[in-house]
């Protein structure tokens, strides 16, 4: 019954890891622009980011799952700061005019663009107090196996999913001209001007 059980959380965690990993968003355009404007090295560790940020969300998430008086103001400010955010780093990537083909640049920052984008992003938090953390406390419930299973395979395929997108985008770089390269940075530039628009209007429910 247990292993039953392990094997349920297992899954779960593979089905919302993976379909979050390849969900458009934020984070993902992200690693898509690291990877473009730098190599895969870069997105991988957009891609990277978070293992850093979740745990702080996963404790916060456990906290105001006992009391959500005040949890529409909080996220209300985290998607106007976030939204914020994410127009900056779209209107830096309208800016790219030449494709960038040096390994390594020490001005990257990817592992921190990850980190802010992500926590300031209110995704993470409303899937952690909706349904991660409930699915964590019925796992804990059965046994320590069963949310440890739920939390590995969850982030596994969440940052696998990301790295492997990465990758990909690295490897066909190489077939991008410079006019090409322009064009697809605008284009990502305007996603995420889209998605801090999404991030304004979020805060402006919230907000009531």
């Amino acid at each position: 019954m247990i292993a039953e059980s392990t094997l349920q959380f297992l899954t779960a965690g593979f089905l919302l890891g993976i379909s979050a990993g390849f969900s458009p968003g934020p984070l993902l355009t992200l690693v898509i622009t690291q990877t473009l404007k730098h190599n895969k090295t870069e997105g991988i560790k957009v891609a990277l980011s978070p293992l850093i940020t979740d745990l702080p969300i996963i404790l916060i998430a456990i906290f105001v799952f006992s009391g959500l008086s005040q949890f529409d103001l909080a996220l209300a400010l985290i998607s106007f700061v976030g939204g914020g955010y994410i127009a900056y780093l779209g209107i830096e990537s309208l800016k790219i005019k030449t494709l960038n083909t040096e390994i390594g640049d020490t001005k990257s920052k990817s592992m921190k663009k990850g980190i802010i984008a992500n926590l300031l992003s209110p995704s993470p938090y409303l899937f952690w107090v909706t349904v991660g953390t409930p699915l964590l406390f019925k796992a804990f419930d059965i046994s320590l196996l069963s949310s440890a299973m739920f939390l590995i395979s969850f982030y596994v395929f969440l940052i696998g999913s990301k790295i492997l997108i990465a990758i990909i985008v690295s490897r066909s770089k190489v077939f991008i001209n410079q006019k090409l390269y322009v064009i697809i940075m605008r284009v990502l530039g305007i996603a995420l001007l889209i998605f801090s628009i999404i991030f304004f209007y979020d805060g402006y429910k919230y907000l009531g």
